[in-house]
């Protein structure tokens, strides 16, 4: 038997750590003293305690690690399907790291070159467009920034298994509409969605009407710029928003990023 003294020694995780996993339900003491309150564990827990530091390394939250460790056990085959997906979150955001190292080498370079860190976004082409009413289906939830890409692939994995169940057309490419006013710490109120031909329960009339229409390409696709851009344009004009602005994805961002294309609507009236 090891104090928890000791057993904090060994794992190198602190005693108030270890109080923390035992009140949350992730790693019990072995036997609690009910004279002294004293705690102590066992040395085959000191291999429960190594997993655990594992998967945190690997960026797993303490829940995920309970369920993994307690609720299943640790067995192997869910152990397997949380690593594999945990591998992918992490090359997605591999991949916004490298986005992230591109756009700071091209930063450096311009300000080496006595141009300005942020341009005033002139060069971003804006145009007037009526965009016709779509019927969607579509599938809507809070989504956080850097949690976008997974959400990306699942609403629309959703959508598209509703499509070919339903048996419905498609009739457009995939977009995303945001529906918040202002930003919020709980994620963007977010609408992937899927335009078809059919009308079914699950499906919903869009109709944007007159919108400002700017065309983004390429890895490096500044989206925020583009906004930016077609605000200062409707407020010069005399414009409002009129609904949510949304996306339209004419190529798939995961399959070549360098080919890269899409369209970014902007509603509008007088």
């Amino acid at each position: 038997m090891l104090t928890i003294g000791e057993f904090s020694r060994i794992c190198r995780v602190s005693t108030k750590t270890l109080r923390y996993y035992e009140t949350m339900g992730l790693l019990q003491p072995w036997l609690v003293n009910p004279a002294t309150g004293y705690r102590f564990y066992t040395a085959d827990q000191l291999g429960t305690m190594r997993l655990i530091n594992r998967l945190k390394a690997y960026n797993f939250t303490l829940e995920e690690i309970k369920l993994l460790v307690v609720t299943f056990n640790g067995e192997r085959s869910s152990l397997s399907a949380a690593l594999q997906e945990k591998k992918q979150e992490l090359l997605r955001q591999k991949t916004l790291l490298n986005q992230r190292l591109r756009q700071l080498d091209g930063d450096i370079e311009n300000l080496r070159q006595g141009c300005p860190l942020v341009n005033t976004g002139d060069e971003i082409v804006v145009e007037l467009t009526e965009m016709p009413a779509m019927t969607l289906l579509s599938r809507r939830l809070k989504v956080r920034g850097g949690d976008f890409p997974q959400a990306y692939q699942q609403s629309f994995g959703t959508l598209l298994d509703k499509l070919q169940k339903q048996r419905l057309t498609m009739d457009g490419s995939p977009m995303t509409l945001f529906h918040d006013d202002e930003f919020s710490e709980e994620g963007l109120d977010t609408e992937f969605a899927i335009p078809v031909r059919e009308t079914t329960e699950e499906t919903r009339l869009f109709q944007p009407g007159l919108c400002l229409k700017t065309v983004v390409s390429g890895p490096d696709a500044d989206f925020p710029a583009v906004y930016a851009r077609q605000i200062q344009w409707a407020e010069a004009e005399g414009y409002h928003n009129a609904d949510a602005l949304f996306e339209v994805y004419r190529s798939d961002p995961r399959d070549d990023p360098q080919a890269f294309y899409a369209e970014v609507y902007y509603p509008v009236r007088k």
